[in-house]
């Protein structure tokens, strides 16, 4: 039976190669979605036709398309905040005493095929912590022919298949339509008295390493101008950049992030200006490095 108080949001664009798995995966979830919202933003692949026919199939599927020039095209469309703006479109089309009912608001990417017991786990989790705002499980990718599950700090959530607690949703003032919003969103969850967490025991199989739709390389430059833009302490970034050098391209990977996060910098991009949102973020990077400090220590005096 679909959860009458489940509301999910798919922005997409050229998903056809995709979109049959993450339908695929709603329709086995154990507690499928009231209602899935899919905006079209300016689809020119199959993905049209597609989402035309599963809109038939799907009771629970609503399928919106943008204006015409909605996003314009450009090389990097996560830079011009494509997903959170086409969302926000999507959101804006259900009438508010209807969104009023709704107690979790979820965003799913169109590359995103979720485990069947997803939804369930995630739901169970918010009934017995009442203070998460934002949930969601892990994202594996295929490497080798394997699925593999990709790094995430337990904190984070990522946006590509988040899951809001309606009172959350509305305390933060929703998606903002700039790049860097999965990392805002966290912060302003925590500075309202909000936890955030990832969950092992949810799964979701992405189709696309993430953040390789528009280049890895582009991807890690984009990386490092948002957390420019999110105040990230230059120490946080170094050690930051350490560890994107692992990642493929190795190397070049953590000098892209460094080149982002500088170039931005230089250029004086404008940071959140929201009041409190910039010392809460270097505080709470100092109290992250500070215990990641002393479990160091404690293992080094454990080893001898």
């Amino acid at each position: 039976m679909p959860d009458e108080s489940l509301l999910i949001i798919s922005p997409v664009r050229n998903e056809a190669a995709h979109l049959e798995h993450v339908a695929s995966g709603l329709a086995a979830q154990t507690r499928p979605p009231a209602r899935w919202i899919v905006v079209d933003d300016g689809s020119d692949d199959e993905t049209p036709q597609i989402l035309h026919r599963l809109e038939r199939e799907l009771e629970f599927l609503d399928v919106v398309r943008t204006p015409p020039d909605f996003t314009p095209q450009t090389a990097d469309r996560l830079a011009r905040a494509a997903a959170p703006r086409a969302f926000n479109y999507g959101l804006r089309t259900v009438d508010p005493e209807a969104l009023s009912r709704f107690t979790h608001i979820g965003k799913l990417d169109g590359d995103v095929e979720l485990r069947p017991g997803y939804y369930e786990a995630i739901l169970e989790r918010f009934a017995r912590e009442p203070r998460l705002g934002i949930a969601g499980g892990v994202i594996l990718e295929r490497h080798h022919g394997d699925w593999a599950p990709t790094p995430c700090a337990a904190n984070h959530v990522r946006g590509a298949l988040k899951l809001y607690s309606s009172a959350c949703f509305a305390a933060i003032g929703g998606l903002r339509e700039r790049l860097g919003w999965d990392g805002i969103d966290q912060v302003l969850a925590g500075m309202h008295g909000f936890e955030t967490r990832s969950f092992a025991d949810a799964e979701a199989l992405h189709y696309r390493h993430t953040g390789s739709a528009d280049g890895r390389l582009r991807g890690h430059v984009r990386w490092g101008e948002a957390h420019w833009t999110l105040h990230h302490g230059a120490l946080w970034t170094f050690v930051r950049a350490g560890k994107e050098a692992r990642k493929k391209p190795r190397g070049a990977s953590g000098l892209a992030y460094l080149y982002g996060y500088a170039s931005a910098a230089a250029r004086g991009v404008p940071r959140v200006d929201i009041d409190g949102y910039g010392r809460f973020v270097r505080a709470e990077q100092r109290r992250r490095m500070l215990g990641r400090l002393h479990r160091s220590s404690r293992s080094e005096s454990i080893a001898t």
